[in-house]
């Protein structure tokens, strides 16, 4: 916390201590998301290229003193981040542009990008002597908090739709964590786990109200550059649910810009489901945010109404960036496409943001000379049911070489 400033309400702007206990303004109640502002003039002067050469820790602690955690001993925790970022090697080419990146979230501990807020959450909780955590969620930031949790002894109670597929749901009881399927969407989901953790005081882990997990999020772009040696693409791609993951990444573009390692923060295209789409619609009728059905395979980004929305609308907006929508059958085209050609598996939700870049493509929004960087958020081994909706089964065949022969044929 030694170089935050303040809380700032990203509402009305009110500003609030850094030591104070908030999570959102009590001007503007849970709308009013804080944003924690930083002192760059500070960070400048031990934050610079050597600091990182010379930084042997390769996880996202590393990038702690961009954060708003207390220094403390990361070595008992999982090992989240410092993921791939792979140079495309038949897409681009296929794609016609003039650079492609993808960086492979799923290979964090418990396979997704939530990991980093999760791993945030975890510190927090333990800097505030909590012993329990809770969130809701669709599946992903349920499992990370639950495998980040149980590595450092945290019990955990997890509020998930009935929908969530059954990967992530085995993940969360094998974590340990105390899991409460809703007979409801994810909007009926969220109400209940804000009321249970009122009622019990439970630590909250809900990234679109706690502030802190954006800054976990945000490590996800400060890889990115540092894995590009700070020559960042002119496009960054990310699907969007609740808007929490799109804010964290223009936020840690946003700090390296102001520290003067990056010179440009890349244009961020949020992409969302045609079956579960405020933000776009949003941005298209140039409206304000209005609930959406939650009907898409893409269910780690089917969040009808979402929670974090000032964040995720700046950082399109302020990195000159734009929205676009994906059909499910554009996604499982994705899965197929990135595991057959470049050998990423990603899950419905995880893929989006690289079905976004071929529709972007096709309307003219990213132009064959631009380089793009793609953020697949979460491994496909969660949701296997919609994987093979995207390759189809194998053939069976007799163990008999002929038949073997002439179907190869």
């Amino acid at each position: 916390m030694k170089y935050v400033k303040n809380f700032e309400c990203t509402v009305c702007h009110k500003i609030y201590d850094k030591n104070e206990l908030i999570y959102t303004c009590k001007e503007c109640g849970e709308k009013g998301i804080l944003d924690i502002n930083y002192d760059y003039d500070e960070i400048k002067k031990i934050v610079n290229k050597a600091y990182f050469k010379n930084n042997t820790d390769f996880t996202m602690w590393r990038y702690k003193d961009l954060m708003s955690i207390k220094d403390t001993d990361f070595s008992k925790s999982l090992k989240v981040g410092w993921t791939p970022l792979y140079e495309s090697n038949i897409l681009k080419e296929e794609l016609g542009l003039k650079a492609l990146y993808i960086k492979d979230e799923g290979l964090n501990p418990t396979a997704s990008l939530k990991d980093r807020a999760s791993a945030v959450a975890v510190v927090k909780a333990m800097e505030e002597n909590a012993e329990v955590i809770s969130c809701s969620s669709t599946g992903n930031a349920a499992s990370s908090l639950a495998g980040n949790a149980a590595r450092m002894g945290l019990k955990t109670v997890i509020f998930v739709p009935k929908r969530a597929p059954q990967g992530k749901l085995a993940q969360l009881l094998v974590y340990g964590a105390k899991v409460i399927s809703v007979d409801g969407d994810y909007k009926d989901t969220f109400k209940l786990s804000k009321d249970a953790i009122n009622h019990f005081g439970w630590y909250n882990r809900n990234a679109a109200i706690n502030p802190h997990l954006v800054e976990g999020k945000k490590t996800v772009a400060l890889e990115i550059a540092e894995q590009l040696d700070f020559n960042i693409t002119d496009w960054v791609s990310v699907s969007v649910g609740d808007g929490c993951t799109i804010g964290g990444v223009y936020k840690g573009f946003f700090d390296l810009f102001s520290i003067g390692l990056i010179d440009k923060i890349p244009k961020i295209l949020g992409v969302q489901s045609d079956g579960c789409s405020p933000f776009y619609t949003a941005f298209a009728e140039g409206c304000p945010l209005v609930e959406a059905d939650e009907n898409t395979i893409a269910d780690s980004i089917a969040v009808g109404i979402p929670r974090n929305p000032v964040k995720a609308q700046n950082a399109v907006s302020k990195s000159g960036g734009t929205w676009i929508t994906v059909s499910d059958k554009e996604i499982l085209k994705a899965m197929k496409n990135l595991g057959s050609k470049e050998g990423i598996f990603g899950e419905p939700a995880g893929v989006a943001g690289f079905a976004g870049v071929i529709n972007a493509l096709q309307q003219g929004i990213i132009k064959n000379t631009d380089s793009v960087t793609v953020i697949v958020t979460g491994n496909g081994l969660k949701d296997t049911v919609n994987a093979l909706k995207a390759v189809g089964k194998p053939i069976i065949l007799k163990p008999d070489l002929h038949e073997l022969i002439k179907y190869l044929k």
